[in-house]
């Protein structure tokens, strides 16, 4: 335990949103890779090849110390659900899903109409990276580093279908109108199409304070740099009703996410493309109660926002702008 945390202990003093940035970026890392290690047990080979990923950027991690105030700490979180950190980490797992999916803090995805869990193909990550409960999520990051990050643990980016299925609780095959020829005819069709479910969220109907939704921005946050822009997140899974009918958390709020958004049947994730296709980001970001700065909803693909293709090296970081990983089983 560090010094700092130990003496607030032993003053009885609560530990504050601002200690959680006390660290700078390569401690805090180092602290969340350590977390990564002791409760979703990956071995020392797969951490190395994630630190060389994270070497090679000076911003991506949980925010930018510097600026960054989170409005609840992981031992908060905690105490809301009436336990510890270790606690609530444990109570997290779930050893069904550990079975289908072989790790833990993962998710089946699958049509509950005419599957079961077992008759998953794909899992998705429970929280966003590191995928960790209460620990934040990982932002400042691009779409070409996700790829990277996910293969390092033998995972994969999304596709756009998946995540939406992970959101609306129904996994349903992929509807990509590829023959319309661009993302914004694809998008128009496929929102026409699930017009009638533009008001479902993956907590159902919207209900204000259920999800990681409440913060705010870095005061004078001018337009998105490192230096001004907090990634003012909430700990993953600091909402325990902020889930999908599929068991997905925070899909709502915290951070937005990278997918991959095929523009041809070569391009999908889901059936082994290493080409993959464009940027598509969406999930509501944690002022959303405050500040609705766009439409969102389970199935609803965003406009081409600062789009490139998912592999470029120039593609889009920000400070509420994060990930999670997906698994093909079987």
């Amino acid at each position: 335990m560090k010094p700092l945390v130990k003496l607030a202990l032993a003053l009885g003093l609560a530990l504050t949103p601002v200690m959680a940035s006390a660290q700078s970026l390569a401690q805090n890392n180092e602290t969340m890779f350590a977390e990564m290690q002791q409760w979703r047990g990956l071995s020392g080979a797969t951490l190395d090849r994630i630190r060389a990923i994270f070497a090679q950027s000076n911003i991506m991690g949980q925010g930018n110390p510097a600026v960054t105030r989170h409005p609840m700490t992981p031992e908060q979180a905690a105490q809301r659900q009436g336990g510890t950190v270790d606690s609530v980490r444990r109570a997290y797992r779930n050893a069904r899903f550990e079975r289908i999916c072989g790790h833990p803090y993962e998710v089946p995805l699958y049509n509950p109409e005419t599957e079961t869990p077992e008759d998953a193909r794909v899992c998705a990550f429970m929280f966003e990276y590191p995928n960790v409960p209460l620990a934040y999520p990982v932002t400042w990051v691009r779409a070409d580093q996700v790829v990277a990050l996910c293969a390092a643990e033998g995972a994969r980016i999304g596709d756009a279908h998946e995540w939406e299925g992970a959101a609306a609780g129904q996994l349903l095959p992929p509807d990509y109108q590829f023959q319309l020829g661009s993302q914004q005819a694809m998008r128009a069709w496929h929102n026409r199409h699930y017009a009638n479910q533009s008001n479902v969220f993956s907590i159902g109907q919207w209900r204000s304070g259920v999800c990681a939704t409440g913060s705010s921005k870095t005061p004078g946050c001018n337009g998105g740099s490192f230096s001004g822009c907090g990634s003012n997140t909430y700990p993953a899974g600091s909402f325990p009703q902020c889930h999908s009918p599929l068991g997905v958390y925070d899909i709502d709020g915290n951070a937005a996410e990278h997918m991959n958004l095929p523009l041809a049947e070569d391009q999908m994730a889901s059936r082994g493309s290493t080409t993959l296709g464009v940027t598509e980001m969406k999930g509501s970001w944690f002022i959303w109660d405050q500040v609705r700065a766009h439409e969102h909803w389970a199935r609803w693909r965003a406009p081409f926002w600062h789009g490139t293709r998912v592999l470029s090296r120039s593609s889009h970081a920000n400070y509420h702008l994060g990930f999670r990983c997906f698994r093909d089983i079987r």
